[in-house]
């Protein structure tokens, strides 16, 4: 098993992507930190896919990513970890304007609330490996409107857009990698990330068939098809790549 006596951290982890990953690097011989803000809902949405929440290898723990004394606490309290996982989605009521509708404020407020919390996040890794000097993968999420720009065309006749808080926010993930990677400077200590192209989440049908054009075929990515990407940074198998993007996406940014 491919992740068998890794103990990985894993914020964000009562979410969309986040659940699922939990169980997958369990399924692979890890051992999971689970940490969101919620611990109640974060064990209710590990039951609904059938994860055992009493299991040794898993432990539960709360963290607000937003908030630099609570992560630090987090990292006081995690114990010995191989690598973690950034699955956080920070954003404000505000988020998901059309760009001419959003306000200076707004958009400061959500670059903060998200890329602010993953700066700090990388730093705490960054904190953690200095202290231990032990290899350690940290993979962060970032997106295909990361590396592309969006093509709007695909949320005509919806409500939808994509936020430019977004786009700048998982453009500046991906710069970030390397410069952390590069700063620490130890081969031990590799930051990464995995861009996915659309998952499914319910979206408009209209939505989901023009989405579906730009691919080879495959559409709306399911929240399984990401979770392979991320296993494999976090294993020995990529263990000299750092300061690297893996877009997974079925050719959409081709």
């Amino acid at each position: 098993m491919e992740l068998k006596d890794k103990r990985i951290l894993v914020v964000g982890a009562g979410g969309l992507l986040g659940t699922s990953l939990v169980a997958k690097i369990m399924e692979s011989g890890g051992e999971v930190v689970a940490a969101d803000i919620d611990t109640s809902s974060l064990a209710s949405r590990l039951k609904s896919i059938g994860v055992d929440v009493t299991q040794q290898a898993l432990r539960l723990t709360t963290v607000d990513v937003t908030n630099e004394e609570s992560v630090l606490a987090l990292f006081d309290t995690v114990g010995d970890i191989d690598g973690a996982v950034n699955c956080t989605y920070p954003r404000s009521k505000s988020y998901g304007k059309h760009f001419f509708d959003v306000k200076l404020e707004d958009f400061n407020e959500n670059v903060t609330l998200h890329l602010g919390s993953a700066f700090l996040f990388m730093q705490q890794c960054a904190v953690y490996f200095n202290k231990k000097k032990t290899p350690f993968s940290l993979v962060n999420i970032s997106s295909i409107y990361g590396v592309v720009t969006p093509k709007f065309d695909v949320y005509e006749g919806t409500l939808m857009t994509m936020p430019v808080e977004y786009a700048a926010i998982k453009s500046a993930i991906i710069h970030l990698n390397k410069y952390v990677a590069k700063y620490v400077k130890d081969s031990r200590f590799r930051v990464n990330s995995v861009s996915p192209g659309g998952i499914y989440d319910s979206q408009p049908e209209v939505f989901c068939e023009r989405y579906k054009s730009y691919t080879n075929g495959a559409g709306m990515l399911s929240v399984g098809s990401v979770l392979g990407a991320v296993s494999f940074l976090l294993g020995d198998g990529s263990t000299y790549m750092t300061g690297q993007n893996l877009v997974v996406d079925d050719g959409y940014c081709m």
